[in-house]
């Protein structure tokens, strides 16, 4: 399960960015978490409530931003949604892709008192 040590490193960051701004609380988290990032949710929530215990984000509100995948076809330049790698251009069938989004795993902000 690499969720948990996704969560791990969340939680460094946010001790690290606590830290430095001197916080004594961080109150709330902000995440963007693409839907082909490889983050099997339900294994994501189980870790978060194991590893936040004890941690500066214990008592943190959490907001999850769903960044849907989007890709665009190397032949024929069409833009569209994906949900797999090996998907195929709706428009020409071909399955050279430029993978535009989706990917994403990053804090995107915290609120610290």
């Amino acid at each position: 399960m690499h969720e948990l040590s996704i969560v791990m490193s969340i939680i460094d960051i946010a001790k690290q960015q606590a830290d430095r701004a001197c916080a004594a609380v961080i109150d709330e988290i902000e995440l963007d978490i693409g839907t082909m990032s490889g983050i099997e949710m339900d294994s994501f929530e189980f870790a978060w409530k194991q590893a936040v215990r004890g941690s500066v984000l214990e008592g943190a509100a959490r907001k999850i931003n769903t960044i849907e995948a989007k890709a665009r076809c190397l032949d024929c330049d069409a833009v569209f949604s994906i949900h797999h790698y090996f998907d195929p251009c709706p428009v020409c069938g071909e399955h050279l892709l430029d993978i535009l989004s989706g990917k994403e795993l990053k804090v995107k902000s915290l609120v610290v008192s």
